[in-house]
């Protein structure tokens, strides 16, 4: 095989798993800027927030989410390791932004507080496989 060719090969490989790679998007925690990861929640560790954020859950997410965070038809399972160990910051980030491409609306429309709400929320989800905080 001559060096142009090998060239040539190597370079639609790489192009071919860039493209798998951007098209895959990867997940959206991995979306957010490194910034995002240290916000913090102002409603951390209230119960009262929690309470809201479920109602919010169950009215905005739910649908998609399923009301366990246990993801139905696409949309992914949002009681995963990683989004329950997600930075707050990052998950609000999420939700502000969301993925047209992949289906999920900003949250935008929702005032600041209300979002902080659904990140407190989301942060008390978790599946059986993980330990409690």
């Amino acid at each position: 095989m001559t060096a142009p060719l090998r060239n040539a090969i190597r370079c639609a490989l790489a192009s071919f798993v860039w493209a798998i790679g951007w098209a895959a998007g990867g997940c959206l925690l991995q979306q957010a800027p490194a910034k995002t990861a240290t916000m913090t929640n102002p409603l951390e560790g209230s119960e009262q927030a929690r309470l809201a954020g479920a109602k919010l859950y169950a009215r905005e997410c739910a649908s998609c989410h399923g009301p366990d965070g246990a993801g139905l038809g696409k949309a992914p399972r949002l009681n995963r390791h990683d989004v329950y160990n997600a930075p707050p910051g990052t998950l609000f980030w999420v939700l502000r932004n969301g993925s047209l491409r992949r289906g999920m609306p900003s949250f935008a429309h929702l005032p600041e507080p209300q979002r902080w709400q659904i990140v407190t929320y989301l942060r008390s989800l978790r599946s059986d496989d993980q330990p409690a905080r």
